[in-house]
């Protein structure tokens, strides 16, 4: 029997208008920032340094007509950060254009799969 490779993961990846795009990256540390509720922890849950994963929060919050993700002071019990609505509108249509589109293309990439020389 042939040994079975790893299955494809394809990533989908939304440029929205020219440097605004939406990835698996983006999209991961929102979810980790909802569950966390740190950048700090989601960096390094991402194993990504805090200063990266707080450019790409900022960026976000820029580029979108609301902020998706609010930080709170710190403090006694310490500073935190959540999603907005807007931050749980735009992580949920992502994961949903990510399933749709790999559910679109399984075939193709099961096709692909096929083509690859095993050792």
């Amino acid at each position: 029997m042939p040994k079975k490779i790893a299955s494809a993961n394809p990533n989908f990846r939304v440029q929205l208008k020219h440097g605004v795009a939406i990835g698996p990256g983006k999209a991961t540390l929102l979810e980790i920032i909802s569950i966390t509720g740190s950048i700090s922890e989601a960096a390094r849950v991402m194993e990504m340094s805090y200063r990266t994963a707080w450019q790409l929060v900022t960026s976000m919050n820029e580029h979108f007509k609301q902020p998706l993700v609010t930080l709170n002071k710190g403090g006694k019990a310490g500073g935190g950060a959540d999603l907005t609505s807007t931050g749980w509108d735009v992580l949920q249509t992502y994961q949903t254009m990510q399933t749709k589109a790999v559910a679109a293309i399984s075939n193709e990439v099961a096709h692909l799969e096929s083509l690859i020389r095993l050792k």
